[in-house]
């Protein structure tokens, strides 16, 4: 089985990234663990120049980077290489145009097995409207003579109608499409035999349209840069060809459904007035007549209004032919790292993170989908296993989005991870014994949390977060990280921090927490003291785990750190980081 991310776009459409080439595309396709990813924008004269010069004849309608751009990058520092990625070729296109009286605007997904057919395709939409202004052309062109021109470029060339519910370009959409894909797409209709979801919708909820049960529902990032694809994707067990892609999408055989975002994390789920910051459900908008109850404006419908509109299900149905294509909904991984980091999903620190995660584990899809929680605990990331298990199992705190203002998914709740709850207690350190190597005789068991004799009481009597873990994360989470010196040893480095944090007046679930985002930091490094003492300076592991801590506390602490490391190492030669003080300086200055 492999994902394919078949809706994506270049450089050269209107809001894109600037590194949306082929060779970042097949970069991250790569750490993705995406098999097959479509070029997007074939129509734009200045894209179709570089397909052809950089991608060459893969298997039947797939193409891959030519040999030596492969080699090329192969040899960047980033991991996974992108070595199995191949290419598809396709195009959004963009039809605004009246019919029943009423202005359409409708978006589609065009694929095209060659590039002969892409060439006679772009000559036959040139004749329509310009091609050179955006890598999603917008065009005066009925959707169904739109299909009647994909249908003629070439055998096996197909439409899709793209994100199907989304309120202002789409098919059903509430704003400007139609109440079925009969009235868009006219005595051509049949030829239409898959729909794409979009983010603010999963299968489940297009499965209350019987109206629905013959098409493939399918789901792609629509990534407008390399790191944004596969936040949705579909999954086939095909030959990897155009044409065996293109027939499980007709027949369900070899497809294997989709990954997906929750659907409240999509930027239309609900209905809303984002001004206002106004989100309804669709029954609060009917009670409201349609209108914003602060402004009395017109609020956007959502698409859980639009489904509930059009269908005539309760609950949704699979058809027997898409049974065996289920879909899964997950979370980036980026977001995860953020939500668990505390700081934006595109900081420099979620990126290291990730990095390491894939070096470690291997391809994001792979890890959110098929890595057992267990193995990433043992890697040392028993929070993050905790995260997936609860993702796997829809265990998740959901706020949808509305009116163009997409949702979010948290695994935790905020006291959960302000208070250390879902950090401290997840990695829970063996106890050091009298006799262990301690030569200032300060390695005693000091495993309760700071704060009041009644909750240090209850860590110890159990009933903790451990208890309500995932099973296999519980049994990884109680296991020493790294062999048995250097968990000791951090063990006792830990140690030090609680005795050294005792005389520091801080909120004690301040203290907690970021005392929690050092024990990880110290098992971490063992006995590498450099490590420890270089990051604790920069005090990049507590202000990343816990927004509040302060960098005064974290100064104070450090001196007696310092001093008391320093002499316990002093027996191993290992010496102070000549660094050390720069770093100091650094993180004291505002």
């Amino acid at each position: 089985m492999f994902y394919a991310d078949l809706h994506v776009h270049s450089k050269f459409s209107r809001a894109t990234s600037r590194d949306a080439d082929l060779e970042h595309l097949a970069l991250w396709a790569g750490k993705k663990g995406i098999a097959v990813v479509a070029t997007g924008d074939f129509t734009h004269p200045g894209w179709l120049a570089e397909i052809e010069q950089k991608l060459v004849p893969a298997e039947p309608g797939l193409f891959r980077l030519r040999p030596d751009l492969q080699r090329e990058l192969g040899r960047t520092p980033d991991r996974p290489a992108p070595g199995d990625v191949r290419f598809l070729l396709e195009v959004e296109i963009s039809t605004i145009y009246k019919k029943g009286g009423r202005t359409r605007k409708v978006h589609h997904l065009v694929y095209v097995p060659d590039l002969a057919a892409a060439r006679r395709l772009i000559q036959s939409l040139s004749r329509v409207g310009n091609l050179k202004s955006d890598g999603r052309p917008i065009l005066g062109l009925d959707s169904r003579d739109l299909l009647e021109m994909v249908l003629q470029s070439g055998q096996c060339a197909y439409l899709v109608p793209a994100h199907v519910w989304t309120p202002w370009f789409a098919v059903l959409g509430s704003m400007s499409g139609f109440d079925a894909i009969e009235e868009c797409y006219g005595d051509l209709s049949s030829e239409v035999f898959a729909l794409e979801t979009g983010l603010s919708s999963d299968p489940a909820m297009n499965r209350r349209l019987s109206a629905l049960d013959r098409y493939a529902l399918v789901s792609n990032s629509d990534a407008h840069s390399p790191a944004k694809l596969g936040r949705e994707a579909c999954v086939f067990d095909t030959a990897m060809d155009y044409f065996a892609m293109r027939r499980a999408l007709q027949t369900g055989e070899g497809y294997r459904g989709t990954v997906e975002f929750f659907p409240e994390e999509g930027k239309y789920h609900l209905d809303g007035h984002r001004k206002c910051g106004v989100c309804l459900e669709p029954h609060q908008t009917r009670q409201h007549g349609g209108t914003c109850p602060v402004c009395g404006k017109p609020v956007t419908l959502g698409v859980m209004y639009r489904v509930s509109e059009l269908a005539d299900r309760d609950r949704p149905f699979d058809p027997p032919q898409w049974q065996a294509a289920p879909f899964r909904s997950l979370i980036p991984l980026e977001e995860v790292l953020s939500e668990l980091l505390g700081v934006g999903p595109q900081t420099l620190t979620v990126r290291q993170k990730y990095e390491e995660m894939l070096a470690r584990l291997g391809p994001e899809l792979c890890i959110l989908e098929h890595v057992p929680p267990e193995d990433i605990a043992r890697a040392g990331w028993s929070l993050l296993a905790e995260a997936i298990a609860r993702m796997r199992q829809g265990r998740v705190i959901r706020q949808a989005g509305f009116d163009g203002q997409y949702g979010t998914i948290r695994m935790f709740s905020r006291e959960e991870l302000v208070r250390g709850s879902a950090v401290g207690l997840l990695f829970e350190m063996p106890q050091i014994t009298e006799d262990s190597e301690d030569p200032e005789g300060v390695a005693r068991a000091a495993r309760q949390p700071v704060g009041d004799s009644g909750s240090q009481a209850g860590r110890g009597a159990g009933g903790g977060i451990l208890d309500g873990l995932d099973p296999g994360v519980a049994r990884a989470a109680r296991q020493p990280v790294g062999d048995s010196g250097s968990q000791a040893a951090g063990t006792q480095v830990a140690d030090l921090l609680e005795r050294a944090a005792g005389r520091v007046e801080a909120d004690p679930a301040d203290k907690e927490a970021s005392l929690a985002a050092l024990r990880l930091l110290a098992a971490r490094c063992g006995t590498d003291l450099e490590t420890f003492l270089s990051e604790l300076a920069l005090g990049a592991d507590v202000d990343l785990w816990d927004p509040r801590a302060d960098r005064i506390s974290l100064l104070t602490l450090l001196d007696d750190i310092q001093r008391r490391l320093l002499a316990w190492h002093q027996h191993r030669a290992v010496r102070k980081p000549a660094s050390l003080d720069r770093q100091r300086n650094l993180f004291e200055s505002p």
